[in-house]
Protein backbone atom coordinates (compact mmCIF):
# COMPACT_ATOMS: atom_id res chain seq x y z
CA UNK A 1 0.00 0.00 0.00
CA UNK A 2 2.49 2.40 0.82
CA UNK A 3 4.61 1.93 -2.69
CA UNK A 4 1.51 2.47 -4.49
CA UNK A 5 0.56 5.46 -2.67
CA UNK A 6 4.02 7.13 -2.91
CA UNK A 7 3.10 6.82 -6.93
CA UNK A 8 -0.21 8.06 -7.13
CA UNK A 9 -0.22 10.33 -10.38
CA UNK A 10 -1.16 13.80 -10.42
CA UNK A 11 -4.34 13.09 -11.79
CA UNK A 12 -5.52 11.20 -9.15
CA UNK A 13 -4.45 13.02 -6.39
CA UNK A 14 -6.18 16.32 -7.98
CA UNK A 15 -9.52 14.02 -8.26
CA UNK A 16 -9.21 13.19 -4.54
CA UNK A 17 -8.89 17.20 -3.80
CA UNK A 18 -11.67 17.93 -5.93
CA UNK A 19 -14.13 15.12 -4.45
CA UNK A 20 -13.54 16.42 -0.26
CA UNK A 21 -13.45 20.26 -1.74
CA UNK A 22 -16.86 20.00 -3.84
CA UNK A 23 -18.55 16.95 -2.13
CA UNK A 24 -20.17 15.70 -5.43
CA UNK A 25 -18.36 13.46 -7.85
CA UNK A 26 -20.28 15.03 -10.76
CA UNK A 27 -18.58 18.59 -9.89
CA UNK A 28 -15.24 16.91 -9.11
CA UNK A 29 -14.79 15.26 -12.32
CA UNK A 30 -15.50 18.31 -14.06
CA UNK A 31 -12.82 20.28 -12.10
CA UNK A 32 -10.41 17.37 -13.57
CA UNK A 33 -11.89 17.85 -17.20
CA UNK A 34 -13.05 14.49 -16.79
CA UNK A 35 -16.39 12.53 -17.45
CA UNK A 36 -18.14 11.49 -13.80
CA UNK A 37 -17.75 7.34 -14.99
CA UNK A 38 -14.07 7.96 -15.52
CA UNK A 39 -13.83 9.62 -12.42
CA UNK A 40 -16.10 7.03 -10.66
CA UNK A 41 -13.47 4.65 -12.44
CA UNK A 42 -10.81 5.72 -10.76
CA UNK A 43 -11.89 6.57 -7.28
CA UNK A 44 -12.77 2.71 -6.96
CA UNK A 45 -9.82 1.84 -8.21
CA UNK A 46 -7.45 3.62 -5.80
CA UNK A 47 -9.88 2.44 -2.90
CA UNK A 48 -9.62 -0.89 -4.23
CA UNK A 49 -5.72 -0.65 -3.86
CA UNK A 50 -5.37 1.03 -0.40
CA UNK A 51 -8.06 -1.43 0.70
CA UNK A 52 -10.22 1.40 2.54
CA UNK A 53 -12.68 3.51 1.64
CA UNK A 54 -11.78 7.19 1.14
CA UNK A 55 -15.55 8.55 0.91
CA UNK A 56 -18.96 7.89 2.31
CA UNK A 57 -21.71 8.36 -0.27
CA UNK A 58 -24.40 9.52 1.38
CA UNK A 59 -27.74 11.06 -0.31
CA UNK A 60 -26.46 14.44 -0.05
CA UNK A 61 -22.85 14.10 -1.31
CA UNK A 62 -19.48 12.48 -0.58
CA UNK A 63 -18.41 13.04 2.67
CA UNK A 64 -14.53 11.96 3.26
CA UNK A 65 -14.10 8.72 5.75
CA UNK A 66 -11.12 9.38 8.41
CA UNK A 67 -8.60 7.60 6.04
CA UNK A 68 -10.14 9.63 2.58
CA UNK A 69 -9.65 12.97 5.35
CA UNK A 70 -5.80 12.08 5.82
CA UNK A 71 -5.34 11.66 2.00
CA UNK A 72 -7.20 14.44 1.27
CA UNK A 73 -5.11 16.75 3.10
CA UNK A 74 -2.31 16.34 1.42
CA UNK A 75 -3.41 15.77 -1.85
CA UNK A 76 -3.95 19.58 -1.77
CA UNK A 77 -0.86 20.29 -0.35
CA UNK A 78 0.36 17.86 -3.80
CA UNK A 79 -1.75 19.56 -5.82
CA UNK A 80 -1.59 23.05 -4.58
CA UNK A 81 2.40 22.79 -5.54
CA UNK A 82 2.27 21.41 -8.98
CA UNK A 83 0.10 23.99 -9.70
CA UNK A 84 2.33 26.55 -8.33
CA UNK A 85 5.51 24.52 -10.42
CA UNK A 86 3.29 24.94 -13.22
CA UNK A 87 2.21 28.68 -12.64
CA UNK A 88 5.72 30.04 -11.80
CA UNK A 89 7.29 27.93 -15.66
CA UNK A 90 4.98 29.46 -17.28
CA UNK A 91 5.78 33.05 -15.75
CA UNK A 92 9.43 32.40 -16.11
CA UNK A 93 9.09 31.69 -20.00
CA UNK A 94 6.91 34.33 -20.65
CA UNK A 95 9.39 36.85 -18.45
CA UNK A 96 7.11 37.27 -16.09
CA UNK A 97 8.69 35.34 -13.13
CA UNK A 98 11.95 33.93 -12.65
CA UNK A 99 14.92 36.21 -11.35
CA UNK A 100 17.14 39.37 -12.96
CA UNK A 101 20.80 40.00 -11.51
CA UNK A 102 21.95 43.23 -12.98
CA UNK A 103 24.71 45.72 -11.97
CA UNK A 104 25.29 49.45 -12.88
CA UNK A 105 27.77 52.45 -12.42
CA UNK A 106 25.49 55.07 -10.38
CA UNK A 107 24.79 57.34 -13.29
CA UNK A 108 23.31 54.24 -14.82
CA UNK A 109 21.26 52.95 -12.39
CA UNK A 110 19.54 56.38 -11.73
CA UNK A 111 19.17 57.00 -14.98
CA UNK A 112 17.92 54.40 -16.71
CA UNK A 113 18.01 51.02 -15.08
CA UNK A 114 16.12 51.69 -11.80
CA UNK A 115 13.46 52.98 -14.28
CA UNK A 116 13.15 49.97 -16.76
CA UNK A 117 13.12 47.87 -12.95
CA UNK A 118 10.31 50.10 -11.91
CA UNK A 119 8.53 49.45 -15.77
CA UNK A 120 8.81 45.71 -15.32
CA UNK A 121 7.68 45.38 -11.82
CA UNK A 122 4.51 46.75 -13.28
CA UNK A 123 3.93 44.26 -15.54
CA UNK A 124 5.99 40.97 -13.75
CA UNK A 125 5.76 41.82 -10.42
CA UNK A 126 6.62 38.28 -9.14
CA UNK A 127 10.00 38.53 -10.94
CA UNK A 128 12.94 38.77 -8.50
CA UNK A 129 15.06 41.69 -9.24
CA UNK A 130 19.00 42.26 -7.62
CA UNK A 131 20.47 45.41 -8.53
CA UNK A 132 23.93 45.86 -7.41
CA UNK A 133 25.36 49.77 -8.09
CA UNK A 134 29.34 49.74 -8.20
CA UNK A 135 31.91 50.75 -10.06
CA UNK A 136 32.96 49.77 -13.67
CA UNK A 137 35.94 47.66 -12.40
CA UNK A 138 33.97 45.82 -9.44
CA UNK A 139 30.97 45.30 -12.09
CA UNK A 140 33.46 44.15 -14.72
CA UNK A 141 35.26 41.57 -12.19
CA UNK A 142 30.97 40.11 -11.27
CA UNK A 143 30.06 40.17 -15.09
CA UNK A 144 32.62 38.27 -15.81
CA UNK A 145 32.10 35.35 -13.46
CA UNK A 146 28.61 35.41 -13.79
CA UNK A 147 27.39 37.25 -11.14
CA UNK A 148 25.29 39.26 -13.31
CA UNK A 149 22.93 38.80 -16.09
CA UNK A 150 24.07 42.16 -17.70
CA UNK A 151 25.91 45.56 -16.52
CA UNK A 152 26.09 49.24 -17.42
CA UNK A 153 29.30 49.54 -16.85
CA UNK A 154 32.59 51.17 -18.62
CA UNK A 155 34.61 48.85 -20.56
CA UNK A 156 38.24 51.38 -20.51
CA UNK A 157 41.30 50.04 -22.94
CA UNK A 158 40.29 46.43 -22.82
CA UNK A 159 39.03 44.38 -25.84
CA UNK A 160 36.11 42.68 -24.54
CA UNK A 161 33.88 42.14 -27.97
CA UNK A 162 34.71 38.83 -28.06
CA UNK A 163 33.57 37.82 -24.74
CA UNK A 164 30.41 40.58 -24.52
CA UNK A 165 27.59 42.26 -26.77
CA UNK A 166 28.25 45.60 -26.05
CA UNK A 167 25.87 48.38 -27.09
CA UNK A 168 26.86 51.75 -26.48
CA UNK A 169 24.28 53.41 -23.38
CA UNK A 170 25.34 57.25 -22.72
CA UNK A 171 28.19 59.57 -22.07
CA UNK A 172 28.85 61.49 -19.19
CA UNK A 173 30.21 64.80 -17.60
CA UNK A 174 31.25 65.17 -14.55
CA UNK A 175 30.25 68.08 -12.23
CA UNK A 176 31.45 69.73 -8.84
CA UNK A 177 28.77 70.02 -6.32
CA UNK A 178 28.91 72.32 -3.25
CA UNK A 179 26.33 73.12 -0.28
CA UNK A 180 24.84 76.87 -1.31
CA UNK A 181 26.64 78.27 1.78
CA UNK A 182 29.91 77.51 0.12
CA UNK A 183 32.63 80.50 -0.35
CA UNK A 184 32.47 79.73 -4.24
CA UNK A 185 28.96 78.60 -4.19
CA UNK A 186 27.95 82.37 -5.75
CA UNK A 187 31.07 82.40 -8.01
CA UNK A 188 30.77 83.02 -11.99
CA UNK A 189 32.95 80.24 -14.28
CA UNK A 190 35.73 78.96 -12.10
CA UNK A 191 39.15 77.33 -13.11
CA UNK A 192 40.21 74.26 -11.42
CA UNK A 193 43.24 75.88 -10.17
CA UNK A 194 40.67 77.97 -7.76
CA UNK A 195 39.33 75.26 -6.56
CA UNK A 196 42.82 73.05 -5.40
CA UNK A 197 43.13 73.97 -2.25
CA UNK A 198 39.03 73.23 -1.04
CA UNK A 199 38.27 70.06 0.65
CA UNK A 200 37.42 67.26 -1.91
CA UNK A 201 35.98 63.85 -2.24
CA UNK A 202 35.56 62.04 -5.20
CA UNK A 203 36.44 58.17 -5.82
CA UNK A 204 39.88 56.23 -5.71
CA UNK A 205 42.44 56.36 -8.01
CA UNK A 206 42.07 54.43 -11.15
CA UNK A 207 38.22 54.74 -11.49
CA UNK A 208 36.59 56.92 -14.29
CA UNK A 209 35.31 59.43 -13.10
CA UNK A 210 38.63 59.79 -10.39
CA UNK A 211 40.84 59.62 -13.93
CA UNK A 212 38.56 62.51 -16.16
CA UNK A 213 39.24 64.45 -12.86
CA UNK A 214 42.81 64.42 -12.90
CA UNK A 215 43.31 64.69 -17.02
CA UNK A 216 41.39 68.11 -16.38
CA UNK A 217 43.57 69.10 -13.63
CA UNK A 218 46.90 68.51 -16.31
CA UNK A 219 44.93 69.56 -19.21
CA UNK A 220 44.53 72.85 -17.04
CA UNK A 221 48.34 72.54 -15.99
CA UNK A 222 47.69 72.33 -12.03
CA UNK A 223 48.18 69.52 -9.93
CA UNK A 224 44.86 67.82 -8.53
CA UNK A 225 44.03 68.70 -4.64
CA UNK A 226 45.80 66.99 -2.18
CA UNK A 227 43.39 67.41 0.69
CA UNK A 228 40.90 64.81 0.14
CA UNK A 229 38.80 61.92 1.10
CA UNK A 230 38.11 59.02 -0.97
CA UNK A 231 34.45 57.37 -1.32
CA UNK A 232 31.90 56.32 -4.02
CA UNK A 233 29.39 56.57 -1.82
CA UNK A 234 26.47 58.54 -2.42
CA UNK A 235 25.26 58.42 1.09
CA UNK A 236 28.73 59.59 2.62
CA UNK A 237 28.92 62.28 0.07
CA UNK A 238 25.59 63.82 0.82
CA UNK A 239 26.79 63.64 4.62
CA UNK A 240 30.03 65.34 3.62
CA UNK A 241 28.23 68.37 1.93
CA UNK A 242 25.78 68.59 4.95
CA UNK A 243 28.60 69.17 7.04
CA UNK A 244 31.20 70.94 5.15
CA UNK A 245 32.39 73.14 2.44
CA UNK A 246 33.95 70.29 0.64
CA UNK A 247 33.68 69.93 -3.24
CA UNK A 248 32.51 66.33 -4.03
CA UNK A 249 32.94 65.45 -7.92
CA UNK A 250 29.73 63.92 -8.82
CA UNK A 251 28.21 62.84 -12.16
CA UNK A 252 24.98 64.01 -13.97
CA UNK A 253 22.30 61.82 -12.48
CA UNK A 254 23.65 61.94 -9.09
CA UNK A 255 22.75 65.92 -9.09
CA UNK A 256 19.60 65.35 -10.31
CA UNK A 257 18.61 63.07 -8.04
CA UNK A 258 19.44 65.62 -5.24
CA UNK A 259 18.69 69.01 -6.78
CA UNK A 260 15.37 67.96 -7.56
CA UNK A 261 12.08 67.06 -5.84
CA UNK A 262 11.45 65.18 -3.24
CA UNK A 263 14.67 65.91 -2.06
CA UNK A 264 15.89 69.19 -3.16
CA UNK A 265 18.76 69.60 -1.33
CA UNK A 266 20.27 73.37 -0.49
CA UNK A 267 23.24 72.36 -2.54
CA UNK A 268 24.57 73.79 -6.26
CA UNK A 269 26.84 72.95 -8.91
CA UNK A 270 29.95 74.83 -9.42
CA UNK A 271 29.92 76.48 -13.29
CA UNK A 272 33.61 75.17 -14.17
CA UNK A 273 35.51 77.06 -17.37
CA UNK A 274 35.06 73.99 -19.08
CA UNK A 275 33.53 70.60 -19.32
CA UNK A 276 34.41 67.84 -17.94
CA UNK A 277 33.63 64.76 -19.53
CA UNK A 278 34.07 61.18 -18.91
CA UNK A 279 34.65 58.09 -20.51
CA UNK A 280 30.96 57.04 -21.68
CA UNK A 281 29.12 53.34 -20.06
CA UNK A 282 27.88 51.15 -22.30
CA UNK A 283 25.43 47.44 -21.73
CA UNK A 284 27.69 44.46 -21.12
CA UNK A 285 26.13 41.11 -22.05
CA UNK A 286 28.02 38.21 -21.79
CA UNK A 287 27.92 36.10 -24.81
CA UNK A 288 28.77 32.63 -23.59
CA UNK A 289 25.20 32.44 -20.90
CA UNK A 290 21.62 32.17 -21.82
CA UNK A 291 19.31 35.01 -20.26
CA UNK A 292 16.34 33.95 -18.24
CA UNK A 293 12.99 35.27 -20.12
CA UNK A 294 12.54 37.95 -17.01
CA UNK A 295 16.34 39.35 -17.75
CA UNK A 296 15.48 39.26 -21.34
CA UNK A 297 12.68 41.70 -20.74
CA UNK A 298 14.83 43.58 -18.75
CA UNK A 299 17.18 43.77 -21.15
CA UNK A 300 14.76 45.17 -24.03
CA UNK A 301 13.52 47.78 -21.73
CA UNK A 302 16.97 49.12 -20.87
CA UNK A 303 17.75 49.65 -24.82
CA UNK A 304 14.02 51.12 -25.11
CA UNK A 305 15.01 54.05 -22.60
CA UNK A 306 18.49 54.44 -24.49
CA UNK A 307 17.00 54.62 -27.95
CA UNK A 308 14.83 57.10 -26.43
CA UNK A 309 17.25 59.04 -24.69
CA UNK A 310 19.34 59.24 -28.12
CA UNK A 311 16.30 60.43 -30.02
CA UNK A 312 15.79 63.24 -27.43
Amino acid sequence: MNLYLRSLRPVQLRLIAAIARHGKLRLAADACSMTAPAASRMLADIEAQIGSDLFERTPKGMLPTPAGDVLAKHARKLVHDVDQMAEEFAAHLGGKGGSVRVGAVTGGALAIIIPAILQLKQDAPMVDVSLDVSSSSRLMWGVERGEYDFTLSRVGSQDYSRDFDIYPARDEAVLLMVRSSHPLADAGPVALADLRDYLWTMQERGAPIRHALEIAFHEEGTELPANMIKTASVVAIMALLRDSDVIAVVTHEVAELLLSPPYSADLVLLNTERPIDIEPYHVLRPRDRLMSAAAERLLDLVKARLIADQGD
